[in-house]
């Protein structure tokens, strides 16, 4: 092989080494630069995708109950105008004389440290303002709209409106009847359809431990659902409230869950939750509700003639220790302290000291034993009471009396009551107006005759409502003309809560165009329901 001959071959060689390694270079350069991108464009390289599964309902006895319940628990929201006076302020009352303690003149030492001086009543009004709103709970116990929640929720208020969990309209209430020595109300709305109403239970069969669920609306949040369990019966946190023997239990209630329901877990009201012992003014475990055994008889009596009443035998007594029996000659029974003048006991016969040892032939065990008796004891109807005196025996008949004629004052005074007021009681349309001179009716050119102008429509009023507005000028209420002042106000002195009201008024509209006219006056026409007003 000539020289020549192997230069060619060396050169070829040469040239496949370069163009192999260029090929391997660009190769490893390749896959380099690939892995590189993978890399880049995954920020948690290795992490698997989450996948959300299918829905499946995982229903518990908590969920079913609320959504059971949910349409039968009530928001209420009550707009009244406080006056700051001695009456105002929710009271510590003394015991009526039928009640077994006595007298006590300051706040008990327990509620004091529960409520720091003053009960913390979920939803009640500051009694300080002079004009506001509360917010609190109910419960539907009826398909026509009776609604059963606290007395001082709606005390005192000017109007009451309600909200019904999943509906959007909003309710004027009508309040049937009140109950202070329970603080129930029931009030009542008008829906177009039959609502949701709760199951009622029977609170003497709760025990201590059972779970327990809080439906309502805390700081008018709607339809919380709150659960813990039962934490005593007969809980007593204010001396004297012969009626007011709690259940205590340990779900969340708040300011704004008054009036709604305690439910076992059945779903069924155990208890109207009334109070809380706090020391900040929210949650601290300690919530009561009235049981709805006691509840329920205040509802019936209420949804039948518009009030409690309760009997009474006109004494006041002592809870006897052991020691006083057994002088007295008994083994149970209550010590009569004092005996009402002219009362049903005074009539039959007993005197002070006499000892109660039954009822009915019934033993007394206990003092509160003798009040529920006596007080569920329809008036008019005679007892058979058993005494001691001077250690012998005797029966004595005693007619039981209203609680209410036979202790008038000290029943009223002891709870700072205003004396009720009757159905004509006037129902204030939310409005200041003045009457309309010759001089305003020319400088307004209001040419018709009467009328009383609008000065001012109150927030959330019934006026506010219908759509009256200032300058307005009212010249008729339910077809009755309209003059003057006064006769607005006996016209709407004649009206009651829950009664139609239709307003005439002239409004000032542009002025007719093409004639230079002032404003020219049109009819308008407004009605409405007459919400709660007292």
């Amino acid at each position: 092989m000539n020289v020549l001959e192997l230069m060619r071959r060396h050169k070829f060689v040469s040239m496949t080494f370069v163009l192999l390694t260029l090929t391997i270079g660009i190769l490893i350069g390749t896959l380099i630069n690939t892995g590189v991108k993978a890399e880049k464009g995954q920020a948690a390289p290795g992490a698997t995708p989450l996948v959300i599964p299918s829905p499946v309902q995982m229903a518990t006895e908590f969920t079913k109950l609320a959504k059971q319940l949910e349409p039968s628990v009530v928001n209420i929201s009550s707009v009244y105008s406080a006056k700051a006076s001695k009456n105002s302020s929710r009271k510590r009352r003394t015991v009526d004389p039928d009640d077994e303690e006595g007298g006590d003149e300051g706040m008990n030492e327990l509620f004091n440290r529960f409520f720091g001086g003053n009960p913390r009543i979920p939803g009640a009004p500051d009694p300080g303002q002079r004009r506001g709103s509360s917010v609190g709970s109910g419960v539907i116990v009826d398909k026509n709209g009776y609604i059963l929640t606290n007395n001082h929720v709606v005390e005192k208020a000017d109007r009451i409106r309600v909200k019904i969990s999943g509906d959007t309209n909003e309710y004027d209430a009508k309040l049937i009847g009140t109950d202070q020595e329970t603080d129930l109300a029931v009030i009542k709305i008008e829906a177009s359809r039959p609502l949701a109403s709760a199951k009622v239970g029977n609170s003497d069969a709760v025990n201590v431990g059972d779970w327990a669920v809080a439906i309502g609306s805390p700081f008018g949040l709607q339809a919380t659902v709150t659960a813990g369990i039962i934490s005593a019966k007969e809980r007593d946190i204010t001396p004297g409230q012969s009626f007011q023997h709690f259940i205590q239990t340990d779900a969340a209630i708040n300011p704004g869950n008054s009036g709604g329901p305690l439910l076992n877990i059945q779903g069924e009201v155990i208890g109207i939750n009334t109070a809380i012992a706090t020391q900040s003014g929210g949650y601290q475990g300690i919530g009561f509700a009235l049981p709805i055994n006691t509840a329920a008889k205040v509802y019936n009596q209420i949804i039948k003639q518009g009030k409690v009443t309760r009997g009474s035998i006109g004494i006041s007594f002592q809870e006897a220790r052991p020691e006083l029996l057994k002088v007295y000659g008994a083994s149970n029974g209550v010590f009569v302290g004092t005996v009402e003048p002219n009362g049903p006991s005074e009539k039959a016969g007993l005197k002070p000291k006499d000892v109660i040892t039954a009822i009915n032939g019934n033993p007394i065990k206990d003092g509160q034993d003798l009040i529920n008796r006596v007080a569920d004891t329809p008036v008019g109807q005679p007892l058979t009471i058993s005494i001691l005196r001077n250690k012998e025996k005797q029966d004595l008949k005693v007619t039981v009396a209203d609680r209410m004629e036979v202790f008038p004052e000290r029943y009223r005074a002891s709870r700072g009551d205003e004396p009720e007021q009757s159905e004509g009681t006037q129902a204030r349309f939310g409005l200041t107006i003045e009457n309309m001179t010759d001089a305003r009716k020319d400088r307004l050119n209001f040419k018709e005759k009467g009328g009383v102008l609008v000065v001012k429509v109150e927030p959330d009023s019934f006026a506010e409502d219908i759509g009256v507005a200032p300058n307005d000028v009212i010249v008729s209420i339910n077809t009755q003309p309209v003059n003057s002042v006064d006769d607005v106000k006996r016209l709407q002195g004649a009206l009651k809560p829950g009664d139609p009201v239709a307003f005439e008024v002239m409004r000032a509209g542009p002025p007719r165009s093409g004639r230079g006219d002032r404003a020219a006056w049109q009819p308008v026409f407004l009605a409405g329901t007459l919400p709660n007003g007292r």
